[in-house]
């Protein structure tokens, strides 16, 4: 097993300061982020709930793609114009990714710390506070130690009762448009025990969803053992006690674990929702892309998946605007779209990025042509996602309460109350939601039994049922 070099040591302050930190991008950069807090909570630093509060800002910024990019710089300069008393640290993907030319071209940020190694978040800040030094990034990744706030002792940033739980860093599928492995390095598995100890604690505090995240949770364990990780993974996991749900997402459909299936089949628990980023459905698009798959392979493991598993929940993400994407790529997209009847889907339109094989591709999509595509994918995935979500119309599912909202006429007949909250179809943030209406007062975070009995556009109407868990 990878041997782990961070330490995770907590020096107490000798004068309390506060922070105040803003969280961008994916949830792997959230989980970035409640880790960097756990830290310096730890060490003595206490959490501001407004930045005018703080001594020291820290925006933990997205790297990915321009938007993104755009989107953290502009926080840095918002702040840093709203409060130039207060040191500004900007952290994470972005701050990793161009840590010299950002030196150079942003004085606004106090200091640069990158995402390889979060346990020097301690150190940053001090620096940041104190005008030390102007960037701590290091090059090279490392795992947490054991005893980390990756293990569970973290304040979380999600909806109550929900959580994410990253098993690996970096990647090594190298697709040809992604950043990734230049912001988060190679491939780095965590151990499977120190993933259980975190999920135990998770449990522990009440959490009843684990959502399992990583670049690509298919090649879990590919740097360690000599057959997927993953199965072996999921087979742990089945071994904790209790309610809960374990989610997988984000799992590259070329190295799909068929193993998954039967040990999903066989724990409730284990929910049968796959989040598979297919990109693409024209088999030129997709070697560009340096995806080994193609669109009959893709389409033979939706049915796979839809055979083994008849709840199976499929979501994707496509890419319009790939440089080379002719009209008729494009059409043999919208056919795999249209074959394929995913659940869920997430478009997204091709950006250039510096360093990444695409970068000098020819055959440039103009944006307004790609941003069009764009919108044709979206629009002819309404139906597709509508009829997808009616069959769990008149099922009895667990439903998972996340806040509360107005009174209004209960489904049971009399006056209710109304709750949001998600079925075991509906990822955090990305998917619909489920619209809960209850006699009886409904705690968030927790699982309750309910009955599916309409759909109102993407989301589902779900009556609480009284008694206690559904498995």
């Amino acid at each position: 097993m990878m041997t782990v070099g961070t330490d995770w040591s907590w020096p107490v302050l000798n004068k309390m300061a506060r922070y105040y930190l803003d969280p961008f991008g994916c949830v792997k950069n959230q989980v970035d982020a409640e880790t960097m807090m756990g830290a310096l909570d730890r060490s003595g630093w206490a959490v501001a709930a407004d930045p005018v509060e703080a001594d020291l800002i820290i925006i933990n910024s997205c790297g990915f793609i321009k938007t993104a990019k755009q989107e953290s710089i502009n926080a840095v300069l918002r702040y840093k114009k709203a409060y130039p008393e207060k040191k500004v640290l900007l952290a994470g993907c972005l701050a990793q990714r161009y840590a010299s030319e950002l030196a150079e071209s942003l004085p606004e940020a106090d200091l640069l710390f990158g995402n390889r190694d979060l346990a020097r978040i301690i150190d940053a800040a001090d620096s940041a506070l104190h005008g030390k030094t102007r960037a701590l990034v290091p090059a090279e990744g490392a795992l947490p130690a054991e005893g980390s706030p990756y293990e569970g002792e973290r304040p979380l940033l999600s909806l109550p009762g929900s959580a994410y739980v990253k098993i690996s860093e970096g990647c090594d599928n190298r697709c040809s448009f992604c950043a990734i492995p230049l912001i988060r390095g190679p491939l780095r598995s965590r151990p499977v025990e120190g993933i259980l100890r975190e999920c135990q604690r998770l449990l522990d505090r009440g959490v009843v969803e684990i959502n399992l995240i990583g670049q690509d949770l298919g090649s879990y364990g590919a740097d360690v053992f000599p057959n997927p990780g993953l199965p072996r993974l999921l087979e742990a996991l089945t071994r904790l006690e209790g309610h809960f749900w374990v989610r997988l997402l984000y799992i590259h459909p070329d190295n799909f674990p068929r193993p998954l299936l039967d040990i999903i089949r066989q724990d409730p628990r284990l929910l049968p929702y796959f989040d598979l980023p297919f990109q693409h459905g024209s088999p030129g698009i997709l070697r560009a892309m340096n995806r080994r798959g193609d669109p009959q392979t893709y389409l033979s493991l939706i049915e796979e998946i839809r055979t083994a598993l008849p709840d199976g929940v499929i979501r994707s993400t496509f890419l319009t605007g790939f440089p080379g994407e002719t009209e008729e790529d494009f059409q043999a997209l919208l056919d795999f779209q249209e074959k394929a009847r995913l659940d869920w889907l997430g478009v997204f339109v091709y950006s250039r990025e510096e360093d990444t094989p695409a970068y000098a591709l020819k055959g440039r999509v103009p944006g307004k042509l790609a941003t069009e595509r764009k919108a044709r994918i979206e629009a002819q995935q309404i139906p597709i996602t509508q009829e997808r979500m009616e069959r769990f119309i008149g099922r009895e599912l667990p439903v998972l309460v996340e806040e509360g909202f107005t009174p209004r006429a209960s489904a049971l007949g009399g006056e209710g109350k109304l709750y949001l909250g998600r079925l075991f179809s509906q990822a955090p943030e990305v998917d619909g939601a489920a619209v809960i209406t209850s006699e009886e007062e409904l705690v968030p975070g927790t699982l309750i039994p309910g009955r599916v009995f309409a759909r109102a556009g993407f989301d589902l109407e779900v009556a609480a049922l009284p008694g206690g868990f559904v498995s």
